[in-house]
Formats: structure tokens, C-alpha cells, sequence
């Protein structure tokens, strides 16, 4: 590994300098947290070899917001980026910015390497042999290394960092204090899959818990979408293509088994989806959602007479939000992976199979027996025969047990793990406080990180009271780490007395 020292004086000529903008800059243009100023950086591409690629550099985005910060003293919120844009993790998490204000702080988003715009070999990116530097580690790296020097560069080397983060941007955060804990001061971890993703826990979990989910809302849905996709498979075996796809309302015919078992895949992945984005108001996070997407959805297949007509209806308030598309192109809205939740489309989807097929678990099934869909396998051996014909890789299976602890995480300290009741992501999480420093808090009512959102008037009353305590823990933190900066500087002095 790279010591952080040696990559100092490097690192120290490639930096972008991000000046801070001066009191009423023009926001940035795209709408965002207050005062959000996008900013690039030259970071290295292999944080761990001086050799190949250990001089070369990409540009890293990140955002930055100095508006409530109290120059100098103030803590910095550091959000670890997840797969995916940065402004659209920014756009959907108001809590930092609410936080930032009550606690004067520095607001920073930082972009994953390979995705978004931060591409470490520009459009070549996921391309074969162009994926190797795709790791967590680097990611990490890429924070602590983006961390270290942003502080200089704002006369912060006081300041405490906390990192945030959600969903896989929440292992991250969590990481990052486990890592890197002379860094980060502590980290909020919001809806972390940290167990399932290290291969720990019960592969039939996800799916049953997505199917509870609507359980709860309406015990006749799920029984409607059982029958639903009984009937697809009656009709499949009796060679009736023609009445799926009609029923369907599929772009294309359905011709032979395996474009059934791709609706199947694709039908499924809406359930997923609106399990996860289950929240009390219309949002745009991960598609165009209506308030309580489980209740509406499962109000449009009770609406029908014939279940597959229904199903089709139900499936259409995440694939066809506006209302304008006449057909499904299932082949194109929904692209199989080897993330059976789904990777969604385009190169940001390529870049989460690709982790998915090397260092993140996620073999996840559904049985038709504890859950309402149908029985889809995807067991370690057809991940590694997937993942090889695709990337020509091997996953490593434990690594992430070895590597970022599994489920022994007593050792650390200060990080909260936050959960949704509704949330299928949250049952491979840590949902019991491991230390008085290692604290789980659960959501009742809350989807995927409901507690990263800013408040809403309909937000559930638990949401309201965890980001209260949220706030209490990372301000004892935040106090904790200057009383120990200030201790540290007390000590530095008496012991130059002496010298």
C-alpha cells in the first residue's frame, strides 16, 4: 500500500486549485443543496503501485458548498459518492445541507471513480483491461487522498471530517472510518448493506423482504401477483406467446422461454425498485415515483379483472410514470446483471456489474415460496460463470470479509448504521448497536435512506426524531475531535518546552 505521505508532494502539483466562492456566488446551474460549486481534481489512477498507472492521473469531480461553513473551525461533511452521478446523490440528500447549517460546516460530494464524469480512461473506461482500478480500495483512497489535500487547500486542517453516505455509498462511509480512521472522525451509514454484500446472511432474504413489503400494504396484492405470474408460466408450458405479450403490452413478442423469463426478470426489478423508493411523496431519485408507490401499485393490479393485465399495470408505475408509452421494451428498460436487484442501464450499470463481479456479493434469489415472484436462481456458481464470460473475472467471495471485517466490526467506533423498516436492503445490514460508539437506529415507516433526504410534511414521525439523534451523535463527535486536536496541540507545545 501507498503511504499517504509519499503521494503528498505529487499530489500537491496536480490538485485544481477550488477556491472558495466569495459571500452571494451564483449557485451552480443545475439545482442542488445551497450553494453547491462543482470542481475537478487530479487524481492518481493506482493509489497502490508506483509503477503501472502510478504516475498518471484523471480528473476526479467533486461539489463543494461553503455557505454555512465557519471558516477554519467549522467540521466537514463528506459525502463517500456511490455508483452513480454526483448531482443526483447531492439532489437527494438535503439532510447534510440541513445539518451544514445547524453546524456550520463545509459540505463536500465526492464522485466514485468510473462513474459519472469521473472516468479514470475517459469513455474507455469499461472497457476490458481498462477495469482493473475499479476497486473499493481505490475509491477509498481516492477520499482520503481528495480529503487530506482539500484541507489544506481551505485552511482546514482543524476541522473534524464526517462521511455520509447511503446504500453502497454508505459501506463507504463506513469504510472510511474503519480505514481510515485518522481522516474521518466518524461516519453515518445510512441503509449499508454491510453483511450481505460480504456474502453473510440468507440469499433468500432481499426478495421475501421486498415481497413483505407489499404484504403489508395490501395482503390481496401479493396473491394477485402470484396468480399473475402462474398464469405467464401456464401459458409459457402451453406455448400461448402471443396472449403473454398482448397482456403484457410487450414492444416485441414474447417467443420462447428465455423472453418470458426476462419478463419475469423485468417485472420483478419494478417491485424492487418500489420496495426500495417506497417513500411518503413523488421523487425522481431512481425513477419518476408517486407518493407510496407500493399502495398505488398494488391499487392497479386490484383494479383489474385478468392478473396479467394487472400485473402489467403495476409494473407500469416505475416503467411508465408519465403514462405516454404504449408498450414495454423489456429487453431495453430492464438488462440482466450480476446484481440480481438490478444495475440499471447505461455505463454507470457497467461499472456496478463489474464490482458486483469482483468484490461485492449480492447473490440474491428468489424461490416462489417465501416470496411472491418466480423461482429465479443465481447461485456463486453461475455468478463466476457470468462474471467470467463478461469482465474474465473471478469474484473473490470473501474478500470483503477479510478485507473490510464482515460482520466483526466491534473494533471500530463511531459510525451510525441507519435502517428502514421498509427497506429489503435493510435485513443484510446492521440493525443491533454493536458499542456505545457503534450505533443502529431503524426507521419505522422508512424506505432506502429516508433519513438522507431533508425534511418533507409527510415524513414519518420516526424519520423526524433519528435525524435528531443523528445530528446529537455527529455534533459529540465533532466536539470530541477538536477537545482531541486542541489536547494534541496542548501537548505538541509542552513537549517543545522541553526540547
Amino acid at each position: 500500500m501507498v503511504a499517504m505521505e509519499t503521494l503528498l508532494p505529487l499530489l500537491l502539483l496536480l490538485l485544481i486549485p477550488p477556491p472558495l466562492p466569495p459571500a452571494g456566488a451564483a449557485p451552480a446551474a443545475r439545482a442542488a443543496g445551497p450553494g453547491l460549486e462543482e470542481r475537478l481534481f487530479q487524481q492518481v489512477r493506482d493509489h497502490f503501485s508506483f509503477e503501472t498507472c502510478g504516475d498518471e492521473t484523471f480528473p476526479q469531480r467533486y461539489l463543494v458548498s461553503a455557505k454555512f461553513w465557519k471558516k477554519g473551525f467549522g467540521p466537514i461533511f463528506f459525502y463517500t459518492g456511490n455508483e452513480g452521478d454526483i448531482w443526483t446523490f447531492a439532489q437527494n440528500s438535503d439532510f447534510i445541507f440541513e445539518l451544514a447549517e445547524e453546524q456550520q460546516a463545509l459540505v463536500i460530494f465526492a464522485e466514485h471513480r468510473y462513474y459519472g464524469k469521473s472516468l479514470p480512461f475517459g469513455l474507455e473506461s469499461t472497457q476490458l483491461k481498462k477495469t482493473g482500478l475499479l476497486t473499493v480500495e481505490q475509491a477509498l483512497a481516492d477520499y482520503a487522498v481528495l480529503i487530506t489535500e482539500l484541507k489544506q487547500q481551505y485552511g482546514a486542517a482543524d476541522c473534524p471530517v464526517i462521511a455520509f453516505g447511503g446504500s453502497y455509498g454508505g459501506m463507504l462511509s463506513a469504510y472510511m472510518r474503519m480505514k481510515y480512521p485518522n481522516i474521518v472522525a466518524g461516519a453515518l451509514a445510512a441503509s449499508a448493506p454491510l453483511l450481505s454484500v460480504a456474502g453473510l446472511g440468507d440469499p433468500t432474504q432481499f426478495f421475501r423482504d421486498v415481497t413483505a413489503d407489499f404484504q403489508k400494504s395490501s395482503p390481496g396484492c401479493v396473491t394477485a401477483v402470484r396468480k399473475a405470474f402462474q398464469q405467464i408460466k401456464d401459458l409459457c408450458l402451453s406455448g400461448a406467446y402471443d396472449e403473454i405479450s398482448s397482456k403484457m403490452a410487450t414492444c416485441n413478442k414474447i417467443s420462447n422461454k428465455g423472453d418470458v423469463y426476462q419478463l419475469f426478470g423485468f417485472a420483478r426489478n419494478a417491485f424492487t425498485m418500489m420496495a426500495m423508493m417506497d417513500y411518503p411523496y413523488k421523487t425522481d431519485f431512481m425513477g419518476r415515483l408517486p407518493a407510496n408507490p407500493v399502495e398505488v401499485s398494488c391499487e392497479q393490479i386490484l383494479a383489474h379483472t385478468d392478473p396479467i393485465e394487472g400485473l402489467a399495470a403495476l409494473v407500469g408505475v416505475f416503467y411508465n410514470s408519465s403514462g405516454s408509452a404504449q408498450c414495454y421494451d423489456i429487453y431495453q428498460l430492464y438488462q440482466s446483471c450480476a446484481d440480481p436487484t438490478g444495475c440499471g442501464i447505461g455505463s454507470d450499470a457497467e461499472a456496478w456489474d463489474y464490482q458486483v463481479c469482483t468484490e461485492i456479493n449480492l447473490t440474491f434469489n428468489s424461490n416462489n415460496v417465501t416470496d411472491m415472484f418466480p423461482e429465479m436462481p443465481f447461485t456463486e456458481a453461475m455468478r463466476e460463470q457470468y462474471c467470467q464470460s463478461k469482465w474474465h473475472v473471478r469474484p473473490r467471495a470473501h474478500w470483503l470479509r477479510t478485507n473490510f471485517w464482515g460482520g466483526d466490526l466491534k473494533s471500530a467506533s463511531n459510525i451510525i448504521f441507519s435502517n428502514g423498516d421498509l427497506d429489503p436492503w435493510a435485513g443484510g445490514g446492521i440493525n443491533s448497536s454493536l458499542s456505545p460508539s457503534l450505533i443502529a437506529l431503524t426507521i419505522k415507516g422508512g424506505a432506502h435512506h429516508l433519513d438522507l433526504r431533508g425534511h418533507n410534511p409527510a415524513d414519518p414521525p420516526s424519520v423526524t426524531e433519528v435525524r435528531k439523534l443523528e445530528a446529537s451523535i455527529i455534533n459529540s463527535w465533532v466536539k470530541s475531535a477538536g477537545m482531541e486536536r486542541a489536547r494534541e496541540k496542548r501537548s505538541g507545545a509542552s513537549a517543545g518546552r522541553w526540547l
